[in-house]
């Protein structure tokens, strides 16, 4: 019988140890869960936005609330007006009242002081044609009686829409303005013929401007003109 030696008998019993501590740890790799021969698996491509499923159940957004007439158009313009700018709003989604007074006083000012100063131009592409051959009128008027007129818008105090109507697809809207004017006309001597060098006046006009909505222009033009006192 072979002696045994004892430090190899020692050394044998140690390493069954440690590979059956590593294998109660770790456990058995399966095939599949073999490498595939690199030290680093290949890397797999994320899924396409195609490849991604929609959330079960996904919410569906509500409809635009819609708002009442009262709401929407309250402190732009009278009652009156409302059934007029539901049709304008609904023939044109960009409308707005707020947008639309703002040009309106802009225009308000330059027309005002265009047709004191005698611009017929500047009047021309404000107006509608109508309106520039009256404005146009009484500019060649004051020229042949060689007056000068000077105004000067103080302020505005108020613009609020009082009609509006939708005929086809030409839209009016009549708008109340209320300012302070002070205004002089002089003849050709430099006398005062109308209106005062130093007296502010108050004013209340409606002016009716006009837009057909299926232009690409979004300007409205003024094609109508009255006092109020």
């Amino acid at each position: 019988m072979p002696e045994i030696d004892l430090a190899t008998v020692i050394f044998a019993i140690i390493a069954l140890f440690v590979a059956f501590k590593l294998r109660s740890v770790l456990g058995m790799r399966s095939d599949d869960e073999r490498p595939t021969g690199g030290l680093i698996a290949p890397l797999r491509r994320a899924p396409g936005p195609e490849a991604i499923p929609s959330p079960p159940n996904a919410p569906v957004s509500a409809p635009p609330a819609v708002v009442p007439p009262a709401e929407r158009w309250k402190g732009a313009a009278q009652p009156e007006a409302w059934p007029g700018l539901d049709a304008l709003a609904a023939a044109d989604p960009t409308f707005s009242a707020d947008d639309f007074l703002a040009g309106a006083r802009m225009a308000y000012d330059m027309i005002v002081h265009a047709f004191a100063a005698g611009e017929s131009q500047t009047l021309r592409g404000l107006m509608a044609p109508e309106a520039f051959a009256n404005f146009d009128k009484a500019i060649r008027a004051r020229v042949s009686a060689g007056q000068v007129m000077t105004t000067t818008v103080v302020s505005i105090e108020d613009a609020k829409i009082v009609a509006a109507q939708l005929d086809g697809a030409i839209s009016q809207i009549g708008v109340r303005f209320t300012a302070k004017l002070a205004s002089v006309t002089r003849d050709s001597a430099g006398e005062v013929v109308d209106g005062s060098p130093t007296d502010v006046a108050d004013h209340i006009d409606i002016w009716t401007f006009v837009r057909d909505v299926r232009s690409r222009d979004p300007n409205w033009r003024l094609t109508e003109t009255h006092s109020e006192h």
